[in-house]
């Protein structure tokens, strides 16, 4: 189930939203493109933006608002569970985002122990979460007309941010 699944470095006791790591939007456009022709890509995207997510987005990003995460963390986990890389972000990536990716360590971490693959082996390299900094703001800023990596984009709505 969750076998390919490891804990990441930062596990649940250590983990807070101020040692999570931050990914710039050039890595991740860099990564993007690198895999752009991959059937299943080592990464994932989860923007947590509510309302404010009309404008544009990360192409192949999921979209799980902020709201309704509670419902569905353990679903996110599960769906990701194969990804090596996973990257939140919200408007800015200062709380949304954060607290987004915290969380999901946190579930990701108890699924693992419930589960009693913690410490298991099996070879697999730990996921890294990350949080996108600037979060789409910045990105939008570097790549918002870039159709290869930005999908429904309107400039017009981000011109006052």
């Amino acid at each position: 189930m969750l076998a390919r699944l490891r804990p990441s470095p930062r596990t649940m006791s250590t983990a807070s939203i101020a040692s999570l790591q931050r990914m710039s939007a050039k890595s991740l456009s860099e990564k993007m493109l690198e895999e752009r022709e991959a059937a299943e890509p080592s990464f994932a995207v989860v923007d947590v933006r509510d309302d404010d997510y009309i404008g544009g987005h990360i192409r192949g990003s999921t979209n799980v608002p902020s709201r309704q995460l509670d419902a569905m963390m353990a679903t996110l986990v599960r769906k990701l569970k194969d990804k090596q890389t996973v990257v939140f972000h919200c408007a800015l990536s200062q709380q949304r985002g954060p607290s987004a990716a915290l969380r999901y360590l946190r579930e990701r971490d108890g699924l693992l122990e419930a589960l009693g693959e913690r410490s298991g082996g099996g070879g697999q390299a730990a996921q890294a979460v990350y949080v996108l900094d600037r979060g789409f703001t910045g990105w939008q800023e570097a790549y918002g007309e870039d159709e290869r990596l930005t999908e429904a984009y309107s400039k017009e709505l981000w011109q006052s941010y």
